[in-house]
């Protein structure tokens, strides 16, 4: 029965307290990834990766605590999965909300020009855009009409000879309709 226990923690109480330390957890470091800006999200280094895999394994303590259970493991695991969907479905109806949480594309060529003021707030520099236009098979700022930094961090270009089309845009969860 020990042995059973050690894996299985059925305490209510103890199962409350991780799931409230995983959800701060949770909070917080979505808190930090929108401080810290897009670019951590869609350009990482190698020590970029060192530094995620160096923060889960900080942060696993402070979400389960001295519960090594399995049972310890996996509510941590459904509460980040449940407050991830949660906080999805309450962007997708409040826009205040997704613009807090996932943020908005960010202008940083516009008609063949650098926009510096956005540049510099994203943390970005000219040599870093120019490298990811030369990816897009750009060779030139002027070649550029528009380029976005997108909410997942990565960045797109429309070409100075492309004529711009308005489409509708199917957000993710949602059908057409809704």
């Amino acid at each position: 029965m020990d042995t059973l226990s050690s894996v299985l923690n059925l305490d209510p109480t103890a199962l409350g307290v991780v799931v409230f330390r995983t959800l701060a957890v949770y909070l917080v470091l979505l808190a930090l990834l929108r401080l810290f800006g897009k670019r951590e999200l869609g350009q990482m280094a190698p020590f970029d990766l060192v530094v995620i895999l160096l923060i889960s394994n900080a942060v696993q303590n402070a979400m389960v605590g001295s519960d090594s259970s399995l049972s310890g493991g996996l509510v941590a695991a459904f509460s980040l999965l449940s407050a991830n969907w949660l906080i999805n479905r309450l962007a997708l109806r409040s826009a205040r909300l997704q613009r807090l949480v996932i943020g908005q594309p960010v202008v940083l060529i516009n008609h063949g020009e650098f926009v510096d003021m956005n540049l510099q707030r994203e943390g970005l520099t000219r040599e870093e855009v120019i490298a990811s236009m030369r990816e897009h098979g750009v060779a030139q700022a002027e070649d550029v009409e528009l380029a976005v930094l997108e909410v997942d961090g990565m960045i797109s270009f429309v070409p100075a000879d492309t004529e711009m089309k308005r489409t509708k845009k199917r957000v993710r969860g949602r059908k057409p309709g809704q």
